[in-house]
């Protein structure tokens, strides 16, 4: 099974949006493995945008994940990384389909509510940030056998 991270930023806590953002994912079909309510420091943030370092928006992006709680979760499923992605909906709202959480709920890129890994490989690196082995667990549920062939 494919995993993935999935940050709740701080417009959408701050706008009571977390619980519909876990909950899309999770209607899915997606299980969550890993899951905490945190506040991002400085050093942690760094490490998240590294791939934009000396980018003019760089510094934006640090203030914005470190300035409230955020929710970081770890979902697990069969193309676990695009099934997120699309119900994520395109990086900009405006861009985002209808249906989308970007879509029905953002209006701009900087306040873009939800993030996903884009691929196995970053995937990988950002649970890692965020989680600990020992903090993600083995889930199967009953309803598995209706979700996943």
């Amino acid at each position: 099974m494919e995993r993935t991270l999935v940050l709740i930023k701080p417009d959408a806590m701050q706008r009571g949006l977390a619980t519909e953002i876990l909950n899309r994912l999770e209607r899915r079909g997606l299980r969550i493995v890993g899951l905490k309510l945190m506040q991002v420091d400085r050093a942690l943030a760094e490490r998240h945008y590294g791939e934009h370092v000396g980018k003019p928006f760089f510094e934006g992006l640090v203030t914005y994940i470190t300035s409230c709680p955020i929710i970081a979760a770890v979902f697990e499923g069969t193309n676990c990384i695009e099934s997120v992605r699309n119900t994520m909906g395109k990086t900009n709202p405006k861009d985002a389909a209808p249906g989308t959480i970007r879509g029905d709920y953002g209006l701009e890129i900087g306040r873009n509510l939800v993030h996903g890994s884009d691929g196995p490989e970053s995937a990988e690196r950002e649970v890692g940030l965020f989680f600990q082995t020992s903090e993600l667990m083995d889930v199967k549920r009953d309803v598995d056998k209706w979700v996943f062939e």
